[in-house]
């Protein structure tokens, strides 16, 4: 008879074994990992602690109860990445498709509870087939438990989802209200209805990938923040976001050791063009101010008229908000606001400060964009720049026109500091535009009309196309040099280290969603 010590090995066993090994063999020829396999990568050797791996399924309809497996198609518990605790589930395709129960939801809901008292970051690595048919609504309760879940965790620790394979239904709710979402290219998709559903309801023909895979997501909808090209460059992605954001909302991001040295930067001085038209990327520009290579670029694929991502600035982390006169000459629009806005008010919530770098000759004019609420998705961000108490520092690269001006982090909407380049344009709009307003009567009557309007163009930029008017009035504290800038920076986030900013009282604001 086996006594109790070979009893639980052998359970503990089978629990790892998921599915069985016939089906680990089918996650493998898919070029997928197994959910112990994607633990084991993502956190330290040997930190892992499992919890609830010998928890079963309680249903006994359809023949349910002759097919038990242990942990019921979850792996959760806890662990350390680069020293740092965590908390983590890894649905396991092996057993039910990784399809969602009572008891697996119970389970997700158990190690979510324990992040949030503990204070730590939660990872969800995704890989299901949807709600577990078989237990009818009490699997759709399992899903909206969680959820529930997801909105009270939402600012008090961060919370990431990598979608590693199927994610349909309901199911993708859940990542949807995390911070952020990871997906693995040609193996993951996400949608609420998939593509057998679409064509009988629309009669329109189209793949899982077409719908919802990782570059549809990433570059169309805006879904996913990062793609990766398989699952262990996606578990590296993680780690690498994880190394920026602190533990909690009450932590701040940890420092990496920085030793102050000549902190000027020359390469600066030749990045915008003298030509106010001409484009520059505005990469340049960040790689000219952060510490080396340090800069995680967030939904590079999405909106690219603005840049949005993580970098370290003298040892410290920062976000970094920025128009990207490479695309649509860095104007706003629905998409780049909305996402600059989220970014925004991730960073707030988790004290991680904001450098916002504007080059904006305004918002993108048209029908579309109006019919789409370029109204309503500006506020966004001028509502989540606004409302941000973190230390919040603006450089205007070049243009800063109209009420882009206003939203890119001005002074007027709580801005710490604000700084100027020497060639920066702060004004209504362009010269040349203005100058046709203004002077249209006296245009008009001249001999040559468009030596005139040459004129009053060089008249109204002489007074107004430059950053002196607004240092003048206390909109911009300085006017530097590019080269200066970093230096800067530097001194004005440890001059901001400990800044106290208060919001009124109230239940919780009313974004314009």
């Amino acid at each position: 008879m086996k006594d109790n010590k070979e009893i639980l090995a052998e359970k503990l066993a089978l629990a790892k074994l998921g599915g069985g090994q016939e089906r680990i063999d089918k996650q493998h020829a898919k070029g997928k990992l197994t959910a112990y396999e994607r633990i084991h990568f993502l956190l330290d050797e040997g930190s892992f602690e499992e919890m609830g791996a010998l928890v079963t399924h309680r249903t006994k309809d359809f023949g349910m109860d002759k097919q038990v497996f242990y942990g019921d198609g979850v792996v959760t518990g806890y662990g350390t990445i680069n020293g740092r605790q965590v908390c983590v589930f890894a649905q396991d395709f092996t057993v039910f498709g990784g399809a969602l129960s009572e008891t697996h939801a119970e389970k997700i809901c158990k190690i979510m509870d324990l992040a949030m008292k503990i204070g730590v970051p939660m990872i969800g690595l995704n890989d299901s087939g949807g709600a577990r048919i078989q237990e009818g609504v009490r699997s759709l309760g399992g899903y909206a438990d969680i959820f529930h879940k997801n909105v009270m965790a939402s600012g008090v620790i961060p919370q990431i989802s990598a979608i590693m394979g199927p994610c349909a239904g309901g199911a993708v709710y859940s990542p949807a209200m995390t911070d952020f979402t990871l997906m693995v290219e040609n193996s993951s998709y996400m949608f609420v209805t998939g593509p057998n559903v679409v064509k009988t309801v629309t009669n329109e023909e189209v793949t899982s990938e077409e719908l919802g895979g990782a570059l549809t997501h990433a570059t169309k909808s805006g879904v996913t923040h990062l793609t990766a090209a398989n699952d262990i460059q996606c578990i590296n992605q993680i780690k690498q976001i994880i190394s920026y954001m602190p533990q909690n909302c009450e932590d701040k991001p940890t420092d990496i050791l920085f030793v102050p040295g000549n902190e000027v930067r020359d390469v600066l001085e030749d990045i915008v063009p003298e030509n106010a038209n001409q484009p520059y990327d505005m990469r340049n520009v960040i790689n000219g101010i952060i510490d080396q290579d340090s800069f995680f670029e967030i939904h590079e694929a999405y909106a690219d008229n603005i840049v949005v991502g993580f970098a370290r600035l003298g040892g410290k982390s920062i976000g970094i908000v920025a128009n990207q006169p490479i695309s649509l000459a860095g104007v706003l629009d629905v998409d780049s606001s909305k996402k600059a806005a989220r970014f925004t008010r991730f960073c707030d919530c988790f004290n991680i400060p904001l450098l916002v770098l504007v080059d904006v000759p305004g918002f993108l004019p048209g029908t579309d964009q109006e019919w789409n609420g370029i109204i309503t998705n500006g506020a966004k961000l001028l509502y989540a720049l606004s409302e941000a108490t973190v230390p919040k520092v603006t450089v205007i690269t070049r243009k800063a026109y109209g009420g882009a001006y206003d939203v890119m982090n001005s002074k007027h909407i709580g801005a710490d500091l604000n700084y100027a380049w020497p060639g920066a344009e702060i004004a209504v709009m362009g010269a040349k535009g203005a100058s046709e307003i203004i002077f249209r009567k006296e245009i008009s009557a001249a001999d040559n009309p468009e030596a005139k309007l040459a004129e009053k163009e060089a008249e109204y930029a002489k007074l107004f196309a430059n950053p002196y008017s607004a240092a003048q009035r206390g909109f911009v504290d300085e006017v530097i040099l590019p080269k200066n800038t970093r230096r800067k920076l530097i001194k004005a986030y440890t001059m901001l280290e400990n800044k106290v900013a208060t919001l009124p009282k109230k239940k919780h604001g009313n974004i314009p969603l």
